[in-house]
């Protein structure tokens, strides 16, 4: 009985001639099980779809873990309850760490990739501990305008100003506690500040 059970719930071995046509185009592979497409690229499995952060959010909160491509000036931020975290090129993000996010915002080219191995997936996280810290150090330091100018200059000097435009004053302000009026302030260009009295 055992025996045939096995045979029952064995996988359909590959079809010959859809192996064929899916080598003429290594972008036609199914879907993945939870409606993200995925394509191949190299070796590393990638998300087609990126830009929409519904689908994003949607594989975080189901737990998988991915990589922001390192190719590419691309990276995601995550809002999580009180906070946000800025995950850039080659971190991880999903798994256990990222399942209570509760939205997502894409920066630049996203590209998420699925680590290959253990080692891809210590150096993703590793990477990761890496962005964090370096947005630490901004928030260490005690003047709100100090924190929200530390944080454009660093995303203005990794991203083109046009990307840098496009993220909400309060992604940036949840990434160093301040609140989005002070970011506002610090996107102004000199000169241009006016103080009511």
């Amino acid at each position: 009985m055992d025996s045939e059970n096995q045979q029952r719930y064995q996988p359909a071995p590959p079809d010959p001639s859809a192996e064929s046509e899916r080598s003429a185009d290594p972008q036609a592979d199914p879907p993945h099980d939870n409606g993200v497409n995925i394509k191949r690229s190299d070796v590393s499995l990638s998300l087609i779809d990126c830009s929409q952060p519904e689908t994003i959010l949607a594989a975080l909160r189901d737990g998988q873990l991915l990589t922001v491509s390192s190719r590419r000036r691309n990276g995601l931020v995550l809002y999580k309850g009180y906070h946000a975290e800025f995950a850039g090129p080659g971190s991880a993000v999903g798994g256990m760490f990222d399942r209570d996010c509760r939205l997502v915002i894409p920066v630049g080219d996203l590209s998420l990739l699925y680590p290959e191995s253990h080692d891809d997936r210590q150096r993703a996280y590793l990477i990761r501990r890496q962005w964090i810290r370096l947005t630490q150090q901004f928030t260490d330091k005690s003047l709100s305008l100090q924190r929200a100018q530390m944080i454009l200059n660093q995303f203005e000097t990794y991203f083109d100003a046009e990307t840098v435009a496009r993220l909400p004053d309060e992604a940036f302000a949840m990434m160093v506690g301040v609140l989005p009026q002070t970011i506002r302030l610090a996107r102004r260009p000199p000169g241009k500040l006016k103080v009511r009295t």
